[in-house]
């Protein structure tokens, strides 16, 4: 015969005695014990009254038969009266509690609800806020480009990119032959627009501006040394599932890049590391740790990045250093940089 187990008991509520809520299985309360027993020895006593007292040989009439049944049952309906008030009296307070709990529990219940939903409000506000500093900053950074500069240089459309081609010091590649001028020194130098475009790389397979862009700038020596590095560097973090797309990092004033660029390290030029994707940061930095080949890609990209921006900067004014800082070459090395300790 199979052992079927019990029902586990519900906790005991402090709130009510074991005595005032009576079990399932019982038919009579404290009480009505006490009630009942009261009235057994009533009944005790009016027999031991009627056997004790004496026979005077008269009978009872009807007054007296009605006077002694009385004085016999009144005490015992008033005995049963009182324990059924206190049967009620404790029926409605138990009542009273359950309903005390369920208030309490829909209090509970409003108040918890009310709270997430004021935090969600914050939460929101706060972002909302941020937004909004976010914006002005970037107006601002905007608005502070140097006008004098722009009205007396040429337009980026025109504007070399590099301040100059820098000339390979000997034995760092082939020897220079006396065949002529090279041809790459007869092709008109990259523009500053062309730079940036592409820097940021090709948006799709449709994007044909940015592939000219893109083929005008590894046409170019420097240039191209820079690209291929930053290449390699986003298809790695693309295997972390890392897209610049997705990163917003914070946009730092074109003084703190020109600074840079002149050398400056620290604390005062710590605001370009502005990348503060918590995920990317620490999935770049245990890639930088644990993986070789990324660890000299990413060190030989910010060599380069660190040299092309120092010629790029002598040329570029302050719009064209907030357009390049915004491109996807530009955010990786914001994020390589914060990881390498480069801005500290």
């Amino acid at each position: 015969m199979p052992v079927v187990k019990p029902a586990s008991k519900p906790p005991a509520d402090p709130a009510i005695s074991p005595r005032a809520r009576p079990l399932p299985g019982s038919r009579l309360s404290g009480v009505e014990r006490i009630a009942l027993a009261l009235t057994l020895v009533w009944f005790a006593l009016v027999l031991v009254f009627f056997l004790l007292i004496p026979d005077s040989g008269s009978g009872f009439d009807a007054l007296s038969l009605t006077m002694a049944l009385v004085g016999i049952f009144l005490p015992v309906a008033m005995i049963w009266v009182a324990a059924v008030t206190a049967r009620t009296a404790r029926e409605m307070r138990a009542e009273a509690q359950d309903l005390k709990r369920a208030v309490e529990a829909m209090r509970s219940a409003w108040v918890s609800q009310q709270t997430v939903r004021s935090g969600q409000t914050v939460e929101r506000k706060l972002d909302e806020i941020a937004a909004a500093a976010r914006q002005a900053e970037s107006a601002i950074v905007t608005f502070t480009s140097r006008r004098d500069a722009q009205a007396t240089q040429p337009s980026a459309d025109r504007k070399a990119a590099l301040a100059a081609p820098r000339p390979a010091p000997p034995g760092e590649d082939q020897p220079a032959l006396a065949l002529g001028t090279p041809a790459e020194d007869l092709r008109a130098p990259v523009s500053v627009a062309d730079f940036i475009l592409a820097l940021n790389f090709p948006d799709s397979p449709d994007d044909r501006e940015g592939f000219r862009a893109l083929r005008r700038a590894l046409e170019d020596r420097t240039m191209a040394k820079l690209i291929r590095a930053a290449q390699d560097v986003l298809n790695l973090l693309a295997q972390d599932g890392i897209y610049m797309d997705d990163l917003k990092p914070d946009r730092a004033r074109p003084e703190l890049w020109r600074r840079f660029a002149r050398g400056e390290r620290g604390r005062e030029v710590a605001a370009l590391g502005g990348v503060r994707d918590r995920s990317s940061l620490a999935l770049t930095s245990g890639r930088m740790r644990g993986d070789t080949i990324f660890r000299d890609a990413a060190h030989h990209f910010l060599r380069q990045f660190d040299k092309t921006f120092t010629e790029f900067e002598k040329n570029a004014t302050d719009q064209d250093v907030i357009d390049l800082a915004d491109t996807r070459t530009a955010r990786a090395f914001m994020l390589l940089g914060r990881v390498t300790g480069t801005f500290d």
